[in-house]
């Protein structure tokens, strides 16, 4: 959903006229919502980042790149997650450590609000365009920057982390659920209120990322799946069906991640959402959906917690609405029952 502090609201257009209103089912549904991709960006480098990018710089262009790819979430209906962990930088003072005769490099972390010193080996692979056998490596806190002649490679520290085994055991913690859909593509540009507090709250310490989810679902009803119909297939049916799909399913993840009086929600946003959710399962006819959050290629990342639910990498939730709350169960892992029966 898009509230005035977090987005501009979405104009409408369709409530005027009702020959392109969604054509619903009388049967009831359920729902099975999954993952179809996921990926991490790293929120501190926009909030931060208050100069457009120097296209010039193998940097600036890595910044651009992350801005071109949020600025399209803006335009999708996905779900984002705002996720800390503890700081890691590079040691930029630290030496840096080839193996004999490969390409094992071993670069110096420095890790937490103490500034703990460790380490991240990782077996970099030659390029196509490389004209060098041994990169040149170029270290910033943030960023690595390989030199292979041909061209320039770009890493942050947490795409190192992600791509690479390391024993670092740093918490994915989710602090805020939140739908990527803004006409001013505010997550691209750093200026989200409800982020800005986020930051505010844990300050130095911690990095912030962003989890960027698409999902889809699998109606199971006796009428089949409403967006299927013909008369569906208009953008803006299609887009009405999409948005109280994505409503239903982000209220479902705030109540799990966030607990069931989420922090970061005004009076008025909770008020406005329990009405929507009401509407929601009234015309959809929905009786339960299901909810299987897994990571795909998120790599050493793909534990997701928060300050109600351990760290796990499959969130499996059964879900219902009533009196306007999304009510949530964990469901035991088919991967955990079977290790239990053996």
């Amino acid at each position: 959903m898009n509230f005035p502090e977090l987005a501009a609201q979405n104009p409408q257009l369709y409530s005027d006229n009702t020959t392109i209103l969604p054509q619903r089912t009388e049967a009831p549904q359920s729902w099975m919502v999954r993952v179809t991709d996921a990926k991490y960006h790293w929120y501190d480098l926009l909030a931060g980042f208050t100069q457009k990018p120097d296209l010039h710089d193998p940097v600036g262009r890595y910044m651009r790149r992350m801005q071109f790819e949020l600025d399209a979430a803006a335009e999708k209906r996905h779900l984002f997650f705002a996720v800390t962990r503890p700081r890691v930088r590079f040691d930029v003072t630290g030496v840096v450590q080839w193996g004999f005769f490969s390409l094992k490099l071993t670069l110096p972390l420095l890790v937490g609000a103490d500034a703990r010193k460790e380490t991240i080996s990782v077996e970099l692979k030659v390029p196509f365009a490389a004209t060098m056998k041994k990169p040149t490596v170029i270290l910033a806190e943030d960023f690595i920057s390989l030199n292979w002649g041909g061209l320039v490679e770009v890493f942050s520290v947490h795409d190192l982390l992600q791509t690479y085994a390391h024993t670092l055991k740093l918490p994915s913690k989710v602090m805020y659920v939140g739908q990527t859909r803004d006409p001013d593509g505010r997550l691209a540009k750093g200026r989200l209120p409800a982020l800005h507090k986020v930051r505010a709250q844990f300050g130095a310490d911690y990095d912030i990322l962003l989890l960027l989810v698409g999902m889809e679902v699998d109606v199971n009803c006796a009428e089949g799946d409403p967006a299927a119909q013909p008369h569906n297939e208009h953008p803006l049916a299609a887009d009405a069906l999409q948005a109280e799909r994505m409503d239903v399913i982000e209220a479902a993840l705030i109540r799990h991640f966030e607990g069931s009086t989420p922090r970061w929600r005004t009076s008025d946003e909770r008020k406005t959402r329990s009405e929507r959710l009401d509407a929601v399962q009234a015309c959809n006819q929905l009786a339960q959906y299901t909810i299987d959050l897994q990571l795909p290629e998120t790599g050493f990342y793909n534990y997701l917690c928060s300050e109600f639910v351990t760290a796990s990498r499959q969130h499996l939730l059964s879900c219902y609405i009533a009196d306007g709350q999304a009510q949530v169960a964990v469901m035991p892992r088919p991967d955990a029952a079977k290790r239990t029966k053996s």
